[in-house]
């Protein structure tokens, strides 16, 4: 009868820290990843809003269109850096949208957003990383123009092992 209902696209707000950690926990649980989640309201808002702001995000919400919404979707993202094109890029780090409002165009949307930002920008590229086994996803990406680069494999270092790994000898 009626398609999903209309939903807007922002930038973030210091009001959405607390729908924008729910989602983050909800994509953990999607990816099964939950056994890593540290985030919360008090880390969060700072690395987004605080003096020296590490990330940026871009929420999706439904409703009137004044902010009064429900935030159904998060795009979170930050500058990282090309030698080879000796220039800025824009990374994408997590993009989530609640299962009720995939199909909606709001996944779609936030990625158009995020390229376009990244043009008016000036960065050389837009990256982000998908799981292996997350096929929908990167079929999704695929129809976007995104090239999965299978020899490329992310290396991290974490917790005890960064520790490890940062002490002076």
């Amino acid at each position: 009868m009626n398609s999903s209902p209309r939903f807007t696209m922002r930038p973030a707000e210091l009001r959405d820290v607390g729908a924008i950690v729910q989602l983050i926990r909800d994509l953990a649980e999607f990816e099964q990843l939950t056994h890593l989640l540290q985030v919360t309201p008090e880390k969060l808002r700072p690395q987004l809003f605080g003096e020296r702001p590490a990330a940026e995000a871009l929420v999706a919400e439904i409703g009137d269109g004044k902010g009064g919404g429900e935030v159904v979707a998060f795009a979170l993202f930050f500058t990282n850096f090309s030698t080879f094109l000796a220039q800025p890029g824009l990374y994408l780090e997590d993009l989530y949208v609640k299962p009720g409002q995939r199909g909606s165009g709001i996944g779609r949307a936030l990625l158009t957003r995020l390229a376009a930002l990244a043009v008016e920008r000036q960065y050389g590229r837009f990256e982000w990383s998908v799981l292996d086994w997350n096929e929908h996803a990167i079929r999704f990406y695929q129809g976007m123009g995104a090239t999965v680069m299978p020899e490329w494999r992310i290396c991290r270092v974490s917790g005890d092992a960064l520790q490890a790994m940062g002490e002076v000898a």
